[in-house]
């Protein structure tokens, strides 16, 4: 497989990728719904409500913190998850930039 060649891009095309990622498994979908639903941080297991097993929902999560969409805090053995607020709305600006791109740019091609 290729060289990504990531420094090519743009901070900004770079940051729309890794937030499209996000969004690319409905599982990760699944799980940013659900800690937006219950409007707190979860201590629980995942596996019951989202439906996939254990190693494969802490994976989604490990990809959802990475990209900062989450954050986790350990408590007793539990790590409870919740939605990073600061770095959602920082997340909602960039892809509203990205997808507003047609709003700003209004040409009759094709």
């Amino acid at each position: 497989m290729g060289i990504t060649k990531t420094e090519i891009f743009t901070d900004q095309q770079n940051q729309v990728a890794m937030f499209a990622k996000a969004f690319g498994h409905p599982a990760r979908v699944a799980i940013l719904q659900y800690l937006f639903k219950i409007n707190a941080c979860i201590c629980g297991d995942l596996v019951e409500e989202i439906g996939l097993a254990q190693p494969t929902i802490s994976q989604h999560l490990k990809e959802l913190k990475n990209l900062g969409l989450i954050k986790g805090s350990i408590e007793g053995t539990s790590i409870c998850y919740c939605i990073h607020q600061e770095n959602w709305t920082a997340m909602k600006t960039v892809m509203n930039q990205f997808l507003d791109q047609d709003i700003e740019n209004k040409n009759n091609c094709c």
